[in-house]
């Protein structure tokens, strides 16, 4: 049963994401359309397109720790609105818990998600149930550390917190959102789902889908 995860792996998931990003530009863009300013979609690709491009340039990272704050600055420098700033806190405070070297267990894994999703807390101010990305974020890093601390194997937890991510996600249709632009609808943002949670979403399925193979 495997337990750890490589920089490689890491890699693959950065990339895998890309893909789905750019696989889900458009209705990205499109649930932003309705809440927000219609760029999340576009925004996130440039991103994607950057971090591709800046992963496939790391032929010569051997530490995790560098190849995730390399990836930190890639997204704050690249995608635009709130989104580049609180997606490379994630990544940056992730990259500080994982440390050097090219292989972390799933204990410091189920961590790197937690301190991320916690810096992305305070710099968003959001909590989970104000229509965020936090609420796609919250429940996966939750069902990651239970399925850490219950003896799971990295696919089996990451499985369990991908599942996590999108109820969280498709919770948010009934909210009414507290922050960012959508908080101006009041009311009428209910029934839409937050593209936020979606691309971040997307980033938890991504990581079950190579992280634990």
């Amino acid at each position: 049963m495997t337990r750890d995860v490589t920089l490689e792996q890491m890699q693959h998931w950065l990339l895998h994401y890309a893909d789905q990003i750019e696989q889900e530009q458009a209705t990205l863009t499109r649930l932003d359309a309705a809440i927000g300013d219609a760029d999340h979609g576009v925004n996130m690709q440039h991103g994607a397109e950057k971090m591709r491009a800046k992963i496939n340039d790391l032929t010569d990272c051997h530490d995790i720790d560098v190849f995730l704050r390399t990836i930190a600055m890639t997204l704050i420098s690249s995608i635009g609105g709130a989104a580049g700033p609180l997606y490379g806190v994630f990544f940056l405070r992730a990259s500080k818990e994982a440390g050097p070297g090219d292989v972390i267990s799933l204990d410091r894994l189920a961590q790197m998600f937690q301190v991320g999703l916690e810096s992305i807390q305070q710099r968003g101010h959001a909590r989970l149930g104000d229509k965020t990305m936090v609420d796609a974020l919250a429940p996966a890093v939750e069902a990651l550390r239970l399925a850490t601390d219950a003896g799971q194997s990295t696919t089996e937890a990451l499985a369990v917190a991908s599942e996590a991510a999108e109820a969280g996600m498709l919770a948010t249709i009934d909210m009414e959102a507290k922050k960012g632009r959508a908080s101006y609808l009041g009311p009428r943002s209910i029934g839409h789902q937050d593209p936020g949670a979606t691309s971040a979403y997307l980033l938890v399925a991504s990581a079950a889908a190579t992280l634990g193979n």
